[in-house]
């Protein structure tokens, strides 16, 4: 595929300075936490951003401290040894469900005996992803790092993996059970398989209109889970991520900032907490 003909992905945004810090730019881009090999290169405006940028910011950087990744997993999505499994937590009718989506997606009880249920959750999401032919190892953010990591480019944390999985863990064993039995429920019920489909499907094309409508039935989803995912996962976590751009903007003549896509769709997203701050904020895609 020719460069000229290498399709937009996810959502773009320039966020200029203004005042003391004026002609400063931070180019802004929505990511996804999966991938495949089609996704790249992607378009020349955001790689030709991020070869001219002197740093990369990411939520956290997927090929960072593979000690600090652990550690916070052990953390936040372990059971204190003798605790577990996550069946156990479940309502009995349950814990046959999810035997049978362990085997459809050939994991080992054994390997997940550990895992509290938002974590073994999480598992699920993902390998419902991976049916969907989408796979960790290609997720955006890790092409990201690698690209800057090859040219040398400072790579900066917005966040950090513990305080993500801090997150998860203030839920009580309750409440993340109850989280397990609506993923269930979403695999079974094909909504989750929908969902993937139509969120890598949205970000492969630069849909706005597609990623507006995800970020709307997100907002308006009433289980447990979706609440969780609207107001701990994008509300709370927003208008840190935007100080840590303003903060890289007011010090970087030229800086990528790449966070994952609903972050800057929807009311209250990144780019109008931006704007609220009196940035100049415009959307390229």
């Amino acid at each position: 595929m020719a460069a000229g003909d290498t399709p937009n992905r996810g959502a773009l945004f320039r966020i200029e300075a203004v005042g003391e810090n004026a002609g400063n730019v931070a180019w802004l881009f929505g990511t996804i936490h999966v991938g495949a090999s089609s996704f790249y290169p992607l378009e020349p405006k955001i790689t030709a951003a991020l070869d001219n940028a002197a740093v990369l910011a990411l939520e956290v950087d997927p090929l960072g401290s593979q000690e600090e990744i652990a550690r916070a997993v052990r953390d936040f999505g372990m059971y204190p040894a003798g605790r577990g499994p996550a069946a156990a937590d479940l309502p009995a009718a349950y814990r046959p469900r999810l035997d049978r989506l362990l085997r459809q997606y050939d994991v080992p009880p054994a390997s997940v005996a550990p895992m509290k249920p938002w974590m073994l959750a999480s598992l699920l999401t993902v390998r419902e992803f991976e049916r969907q032919g989408y796979q960790t190892e290609l997720a955006v953010e890790s092409w990201l790092s690698q690209r800057a990591r090859s040219r040398k480019q400072k790579i900066v944390e917005l966040e950090s993996v513990h305080a993500q999985m801090s997150l998860f863990g203030r839920m009580t064993t309750a409440d993340q059970a109850l989280f397990l039995q609506e993923t269930i429920d979403a695999i079974e019920d094909k909504e989750q398989a929908s969902d993937a489909r139509a969120i890598a499907s949205a970000w492969a094309t630069a849909d706005q209109a597609a990623l507006d409508r995800i970020a709307a039935k997100t907002a308006g989803d009433t289980t447990f889970s979706g609440r969780f995912v609207s107001r701990v996962l994008l509300d709370e976590r927003n208008p840190l991520l935007a100080d840590g751009i303003a903060k890289l903007l007011a010090r970087e003549k030229l800086s990528v900032a790449a966070i994952g896509v609903l972050h800057l769709v929807g009311k209250n997203s990144v780019p109008e907490l931006l704007r609220q701050r009196g940035l100049r904020v415009e959307r390229v895609y």
